[in-house]
């Protein structure tokens, strides 16, 4: 029985999720279109199986195609980023970080990541995150005035107080992340690396973007977002950590692998292997900064002042709102986005003064830089009628019929 006959209210939410993905412009950055292929891998009879252990060494028997798959996926994933060794088990990107430091710290070992309200992410050592309570959590953040990264502070932070793990990378950062810089940091003071790409995979996999391989113990990333796979994760390390991190992985932290998952990233690794990803993954640094131009030129600040790869961070203050009724407005017309934190940002987080955005999902619906003019000026007239109801929902029907024109892919009919 069908899902349609089976169970109609289901059907009918995911039916118009559909649709809303279809009508919307989506720029939360984090969000992606999978491809036809790579949905109908995640919703294969693979779900079915159990998998625990590793190919060629599990706990359950009937492996005959889930042991060649799982070696496959990771195959592709060492070809494509050029890594020594790939687990692809891990559930998502939060765990897979969890995974890298319960295999290579000890509770209480110090651990220096990205601050939380400018740019990092909750599981680089956040103090509401379980990272932040089993580790000894400093926090390094940006600069005051440019808002970029800067490698002088962070090295005397590093110096003073001895981490045994770095991580570079971000969710809210605008510029490229300088690797080797984070390495020659890490390796004074006798840290580990780990690099979170959970954001920019995509990119690097296209040449978009620089590669942390070459310079990190330890790399994660999640497989959606840039990557345009199903939603899971997967490290990359060196081949000393191989052992380490697997019996992190398995039985540390979890345990049979999603197989579906899994299948379905192997059809993603494919497909980035492409010369259209490529042309993809610079499109959509080109889309940024086109669209990152046309707010600035609406009179929009944007934190670093521009963007190098798939994402804009601007102060929605700077035109007179907040992140949240910006966002909210912007919603209501139809260009999904996100409140988020400025770096020093006065406002509380959860009414914050920016907004995030990005281009992975327009540039996989084939928009190049002219429509990204026509982004900005929504989101600009958006803002100058944030308060009246039935302008955004007639602005929503332009968003509308503008999105119809692009196909969105893995959603055939939703028009």
């Amino acid at each position: 029985m069908t899902l349609e006959f089976a169970d109609p209210e289901v059907h009918a939410l995911i039916r118009d999720e559909g649709k809303r993905q279809f009508d919307t412009i989506r720029l939360i950055p984090s969000e992606n279109y999978a491809s036809a292929a790579v949905l109908e891998a995640t919703g294969s009879v693979l779900t079915n199986k159990y998998s625990e252990g590793y190919a060629n060494k599990r706990y359950y028997e009937g492996q005959e195609f889930i042991d060649p798959l799982e070696l496959l996926t990771i195959e592709r994933a060492k070809s494509l980023f050029g890594a020594d060794h790939v687990n692809v088990q891990p559930y998502s990107g939060s765990p897979a970080n969890l995974a890298v430091y319960s295999g290579l710290l000890q509770p209480g070992d110090t651990l220096m990541g990205m601050s939380l309200p400018h740019g990092g992410h909750l599981t680089h050592g956040w103090k509401v995150s379980v990272t932040g309570k089993l580790y000894r959590a400093v926090q390094y953040k940006v600069d005051e005035t440019s808002h970029r990264l800067d490698f002088d502070e962070i090295r005397e932070l590093a110096l003073k107080e001895r981490p045994k793990m770095i991580i570079a990378g971000a969710t809210a950062y605008p510029r490229i992340v300088d690797f080797e810089a984070f390495a020659s940091i890490a390796k004074e003071v006798g840290a580990y690396l780990h690099a979170d790409i959970a954001h920019i995979s995509g990119l690097v996999a296209g040449g978009a973007h620089p590669s942390p391989v070459p310079y990190a113990d330890t790399v994660v990333s999640t497989t959606h977002k840039t990557l345009r796979g199903p939603r899971g994760g997967m490290i990359l390390c060196k081949s000393e950590h191989a052992k380490t991190i697997d019996r992190a992985v398995f039985p540390g932290l979890q345990g049979g692998p999603h197989n579906h998952t899994t299948a379905a990233l192997a059809v993603a690794l494919k497909e980035a292997s492409t010369s259209e990803f490529k042309a993809y993954a610079h499109q959509i640094v080109a889309n940024a900064r086109a669209l990152a131009g046309r707010l600035i030129e609406q009179g929009f600040t944007l934190v670093t002042g521009g963007t190098d790869n798939h994402l804009i961070l601007f102060d929605a203050t700077s035109r007179g709102s907040t992140g949240r009724r910006l966002s909210r407005a912007l919603n209501r017309a139809g260009i999904i986005t996100n409140a988020n934190t400025v770096p020093f940002d006065p406002r509380k987080p959860f009414d914050p003064s920016g907004v995030r955005i990005g281009t992975p999902a327009v540039t996989s619906r084939g928009m190049k830089e002219p429509e990204m003019g026509h982004i900005g000026n929504f989101i600009s007239r958006v803002l100058e009628h944030e308060d009246d109801v039935d302008a955004l929902d007639a602005i929503g029907r332009e968003v509308a019929d503008f999105c119809r024109q692009f196909p969105a892919p893995g959603i055939p009919n939703a028009a």
